[in-house]
């Protein structure tokens, strides 16, 4: 494995590996948000990178150029990087892996991604992915979750597959998982396609929330949850002042509306299951947080 370079080899209790990749599967850039965000939050260090030089077409993802110092002209290469974290109150520490979609060899790449999770004793990955989809920004993110496997499918309440078309990293690596006989979860956020070009903070926020449950992790994404409502404030200044967009977007608010009438009692979550998020939540506080 003389593609991996590794930072140090730390002992982690049970980890959950958690993958985004830039790119095709990263819609507004929200997956790549999210698992940034993670990192930045339980304060990730870098335990090993994949060297991209097997990996890209660097005439479609261009390394770039920076001063350091003001004078010093560095390269700065696609990266694929992992860190650890550790998760105090949590039954799990993470492993947080974020990179660029690879140009070529991804059975390779994803063999190498395994590879480092088993070497740090992983026992499920993770992945974030966002998508372009006829969604209003003004509702809720819609979310997609899928399992691996048909018992994590009833625990989480995911659905199985069924899907064909072109896929991406993600798709291939959740494939490698299946080979490796490792449990796999996908969580998908919907991203308003007339805003697909802007950062979308709501939608970060919708994938962190997914994967608090999944992982039972709880994060404070109070700075995030900031992000998401001035995102929001501004692209409704911005629908507001077109009014064929204003007419679109009420349309997709009125045919949500009309989807989410159908709701059985069945798809609400439990009291059970809303009591078991609360107790994990105040295992995972410390004495001195606040209320």
């Amino acid at each position: 494995m003389d593609e991996i370079r590794w930072t140090e080899r730390p002992r982690l209790r049970d980890p959950l590996l958690v993958c985004a990749f830039k790119g095709w599967n990263d819609a507004g850039e929200a997956a790549s948000a999210a698992v940034g965000f993670l990192m930045d939050s339980f304060d990730a260090t870098p335990v090993a990178s994949i060297d991209p030089e097997e990996f890209y077409d660097f005439t479609a993802v261009r390394p770039t150029v920076q001063l350091s110092e003001g004078r010093t002209r560095v390269i700065e290469w696609p990266e694929n990087a992992f860190r650890a974290a550790t998760v105090s109150g949590a039954d799990h520490d993470l492993l947080l892996f974020q990179g660029a979609e690879p140009s070529l060899r991804w059975r390779r790449f994803t063999d190498l991604v395994l590879h480092v999770s088993r070497e740090l004793g992983t026992r499920m990955v993770i992945t974030l992915g966002a998508l372009l989809a006829d969604v209003p920004h003004t509702r809720p993110v819609p979310m997609t979750g899928i399992g691996s496997d048909q018992a994590l499918v009833e625990r989480l309440g995911f659905e199985r597959s069924t899907y064909e078309g072109p896929t991406g990293i993600v798709g291939v690596l959740h494939h490698a998982c299946a080979r490796a006989g490792v449990q796999s979860a996908s969580l998908w956020a919907s991203v308003p396609h007339y805003v697909a070009a802007a950062p979308n903070p709501k939608a970060a926020l919708a994938l962190v929330r997914a994967f608090e449950g999944v992982a039972g992790v709880v994060v404070d994404a109070s700075d995030l949850e900031e992000s998401a409502e001035s995102y929001e404030r501004q692209v409704n200044a911005a629908v507001a002042s077109d009014p064929e967009v204003k007419s679109f977007v009420e349309r997709l608010e009125e045919t949500v509306d009309e989807s989410q009438a159908d709701v059985t009692p069945e798809q609400i979550p439990s009291a059970d299951a809303i009591a078991r998020d609360f107790q994990r939540f105040l295992r995972q506080r410390g004495p001195g947080d606040p209320p």
